[in-house]
């Protein structure tokens, strides 16, 4: 184990596990005292006690058996173990924790010496010849894919959407308003509907002010850095669980492995946002109300999350959840799925690593995903609309059918415009991500880690 035919390389070689294997350098720690555990040269200092090279006591028994934090961290008693092995075949009285008794009352054993047996370094390495010329040990760590490349993944998507969300709200809340309108009128919140995307911001910058473009913005933020961070973390997870190669199992399940490793992060990160996405819904789309003298249904996100509560339960504020699982899914299947799917297909050579290119093929796989499930997304958003108010639809399914009777196909559809242009945030999530992988991190890691 301990030959020099036996270390491990620092490129990071794979151990048979699935794991990388960084290079922890075990720096003779099986010859001499644990220095952080007895101290034993500051109590010399302190004590004037003449330590001996000669008769530094050997202490592997209580290495292995009660290892230090910072050894269970790196995982260096593995690489040890073949040699303990050793160790107790050539010499079983060594290894034995009953022989060592520690004591620290006086004398000369003031320095937490360990008597019985005491054996000199000369003596152990007389013993064990092979110690001398050893080579260092490099034992696995943890995969460098563990907890940093979370925080990474997390960060580097969370900053990216986070801006990208900000300079996109005036148009996510005018597609809101636009989305939401006909539930507005019913409630007495919206005098008359809007004619376009034009109307709506001519309308609101009016009524409102300019700043009112942004209203709602800081819970959508606040929303979309766990949502987005979540979603590229969780998507790699999901990714290794299906576990498709495209050599090995072809184009098709490998691509099928990635939508569904996208819409399997997004479901889940949804279970942690879903309270924000609808206060950020219930705050864009409460516009000063003519016909109540211009006063807002909502002071803010506290004042949303009081309201509902007091009115609806906690159940309000879940109202429309199982119709956006459904969404997320198809939303983010497509929208992670179709872009770690075609990326290595169209953007080659020359295309590979450019920003506009990237930027092109994000925008049109977020429209197509945008669109598909744009549908489920309203009937989500008007069920939203009906916490606190007087009515309110069954389900999903009776708010669709509702809203089809009522209104038209059409009226499902309401905001897709916006959308489409909303659309230029996410692309930019995607590609900006990349890029900003390459300039802080030297590579990419594909839109949330590889």
């Amino acid at each position: 184990m301990l030959s020099s035919s036996t270390k491990r390389s620092s490129k990071g070689e794979d151990n048979g596990g699935g794991h990388d294997c960084s290079s922890v350098l075990y720096n003779d720690a099986l010859l001499h005292y644990n220095k952080e555990r007895y101290d034993i040269y500051g109590t010399e200092a302190n004590n004037s006690a003449s330590i001996d090279d000669n008769t530094i006591q050997i202490v592997m028994a209580d290495q292995f058996n009660h290892p230090n934090v910072l050894q269970k961290v790196r995982g260096q008693l593995h690489a040890s173990s073949n040699f303990s092995q050793d160790i107790r075949t050539r010499n079983p009285v060594l290894y034995r924790p009953s022989s060592y008794v520690r004591s620290f009352t006086a004398g000369n054993n003031i320095n937490g010496e360990l008597y019985n047996p005491v054996m000199t370094m000369s003596s152990f390495a007389s013993n064990f010849p092979m110690v001398k010329n050893t080579s260092p040990v490099f034992a696995q760590a943890p995969s460098e894919k563990g907890i940093a490349g979370f925080a990474i993944d997390f960060l580097m998507g969370g900053v990216s959407a986070a801006v990208s969300k900000t300079a996109a709200a005036p148009i996510e809340r005018v597609k809101l308003l636009i989305q939401n309108q006909d539930e507005m009128i019913k409630s007495g919140r919206l005098s008359e509907p809007y004619t376009g995307i034009g109307n709506c911001f001519r309308r609101t910058v009016n009524e409102e002010g300019l700043v009112a473009l942004w209203r709602g913005n800081t819970a959508n933020v606040i929303r979309y850095f766990p949502t987005q961070a979540l979603n590229f973390a969780f998507k790699d997870y999901f990714k290794r669980m299906f576990n498709f190669k495209k050599d090995r199992d072809g184009y098709w399940k490998w691509f099928a492995g990635n939508l569904a490793s996208g819409g399997a992060a997004g479901a889940s990160s949804l279970l942690f946002v879903y309270s924000l996405d609808y206060a950020r819904t219930r705050l864009a789309n409460d516009a000063k109300a003519a016909k109540k003298g211009g006063e807002r249904q909502f002071n803010g996100l506290v004042d949303v999350y009081r309201k509902t509560i007091q009115s609806d339960g906690i159940a309000g504020l879940y109202r429309g959840f199982n119709i956006s699982c459904v969404g997320i899914i198809v939303y983010r299947g497509l929208y992670f799925g179709l872009y770690d799917s075609l990326k290595p297909v169209l953007l080659v050579g020359s295309l590979q690593d450019n920003f506009f290119a990237s930027f092109a093929l994000g925008w049109l796989i977020t429209n197509g995903a945008g669109l598909a499930s744009y549908p489920i997304d309203t009937v989500r958003r008007r069920m939203m609309m009906t916490s606190g108010e007087a009515v309110k639809y069954k389900s999903s399914m009776d708010a669709f059918q509702q809203i089809l009777k009522k209104e038209g196909p059409k009226s499902l559809f309401k905001g897709a415009g916006a959308n489409i242009l909303r659309a230029v945030a996410g692309a930019g999530v995607l590609s900006g991500y990349d890029q900003l992988q390459m300039y802080v991190l030297g590579k990419k890691y594909g839109s949330g880690g590889a």
